[in-house]
């Protein structure tokens, strides 16, 4: 399939130019700065660029010297206000074609007529080509470290890659489990910062008595036991990335000195007048929902807003179910990969995976891959699975109360005229849902006068 991206700051000019390409068989996107396009170059490598040659962040003929000549696409620039040095130099830089404002349409689809298709992920996304740290591989399931497919993951690529070349705070929101630390390693492996240091610190791992030594540094002498001085997170990522993770269990006098940080980008060592700078791009996570993390006095309101500048939530497992079969693999191949082996996930097993609730997301999923593939021989069988994941789900339905010292008779006759009545009165269905026969069902409803004579079971619904 044969992609577009167009580039123009007029919404106008920029929808009418999609419509355009769209019609001629391509899968159209727009951007209204050079920003933007870049946001979008990381999710999707399209088959032509079309360029406004000036933009309010910079120019189309800069953009394409961005772009690697060994695996751009054709760009084409366009603008209002020609001249034969502007068309000349964009030629002799790389572009593919220029064209005058307003368009024209037959020479533009003679321009598109020639664009062959190309592969929807940008080529390495971020490796070598972006010069921006370590590796970073964007494919149709995996983005970065994050694996998935599903529409809420394909919600989180974009807004990382939207907010990733960008200096502002990011707070990610997620159950324990779901992958909040991974969304902060692909935020900074796209940023500008990518070559420097990202440090993860758990809030909750630390020592109180530590932490905030451990978050601005101490002076030799500054308590019992500092016999160095010490440098603390903020210093160690000085120009990188500090991911705050579980912020919700920072003490609320550390709070107070962390929004000074992020307001004034300097802060003191313990023991020490001095005041140091640092330039950190913070990114903080909690399992927690931050309202309520502020109601109960976990939070300070004020840091949560100066945190919250671009929130992320990502989905718990459950919510994206489709997931689940393709995390296995995932995780499977790699143990396979590690041992020199060939396991599989028989097809009960895999249904079993499939229907589990995962309350703890990603991380169970793996834990409990890891633990079958151990105990497996060639082929994963569900016995090979921890006992609870054979549980049936949690029944949350109608249900009734029975009291103690009650006759079984009498708990029965209520149970199989309730499950009846929830079933809106048949018969197969309330069978099954007691783990009876039709005929055994037909004997009760007889005895309690609620059918004439029961009839031999057929498997159906009687009169």
């Amino acid at each position: 399939m044969r992609s577009a991206l167009v580039i123009d700051d007029d919404d106008t000019t920029r929808e009418s130019l999609v419509d355009l390409v769209s019609a001629e068989g391509f899968v159209a996107r727009g951007a209204a700065s050079l920003a933007e396009a870049r946001a979008a170059l990381l999710l999707h490598w399209p088959s032509v660029i079309l360029a406004d040659l000036f933009l309010p962040d910079g120019s189309g003929i800069a953009f394409i010297q961005e772009l690697d000549s060994t695996s751009r696409p054709p760009v084409v620039l366009m603008t209002g206000h020609a001249s034969l040095d502007t068309s000349i130099d964009a030629l002799r830089l790389g572009a593919a074609d220029y064209l005058i404002k307003p368009v024209d349409i037959e020479r533009l689809q003679r321009i598109l007529a020639g664009v062959a298709p190309s592969l929807e992920t940008a080529p390495g996304a971020g490796q070598e080509e972006t010069g921006r740290g370590e590796e970073f591989r964007a494919t149709a399931e995996r983005f970065g470290r994050l694996i998935g497919t599903s529409s809420p993951m394909r919600l989180v690529y974009e807004q990382i890659a939207r907010v990733a070349p960008t200096s502002v705070p990011v707070f990610i929101a997620g159950e324990s489990g779901t992958g909040k630390e991974l969304v902060a390693h692909a935020i900074h492996e796209l940023s500008r910062r990518a070559g420097q240091s990202l440090l993860a610190v758990n809030c909750s791992a630390i020592s109180p008595h530590l932490i905030e030594s451990e978050m601005f540094g101490h002076e030799k002498g500054s308590f019992t036991g500092a016999t160095r001085q010490h440098r603390g997170y903020f210093e160690a990522a000085n120009g990188g990335t500090l991911f705050l993770d579980e912020i919700t269990e920072m003490a609320p006098d550390l709070q107070v000195k962390l929004l000074r940080v992020l307001e004034t980008g300097s802060f003191m060592r313990v023991g020490s007048q001095v005041a140091q700078r640092t330039d950190v791009r913070i990114i903080a996570a909690t399992n927690r929902i931050a309202s309520e993390a502020v109601a109960e006095g976990k939070l300070r309101a004020d840091l949560m807003y100066r945190l919250r500048v671009f929130p992320i939530a990502l989905p718990a497992l459950r919510e994206r179910p489709e997931d689940i079969e393709l995390l296995a693999g995932f995780f499977l191949n790699e143990l396979n990969a590690q041992d020199g082996l060939c396991k599989s996930f028989s097809s009960e097993t895999r249904s079993i995976l499939r229907h589990y609730g995962w309350p703890g997301n990603v991380r169970e999923l793996r834990n409990v891959v890891h633990q079958s593939f151990i105990l497996a021989d060639a082929i994963i069988m569900p016995d090979c699975l921890p006992p609870e994941l054979g549980m049936p789900a949690r029944d949350t339905g109608p249900c009734i109360t029975v009291r103690i010292g009650s006759r079984i008779s009498d708990v029965e006759r209520r149970l199989i005229l309730a499950t009846l009545e929830q079933c809106n009165g048949s018969k197969v269905q309330t069978a099954e849902a007691l783990g009876v026969s039709v005929k055994t069902l037909y004997n009760r409803l007889h005895e309690y006068g609620v059918i004439g004579d029961a009839p031999v079971a057929t498997g159906t619904d009687g009169p």
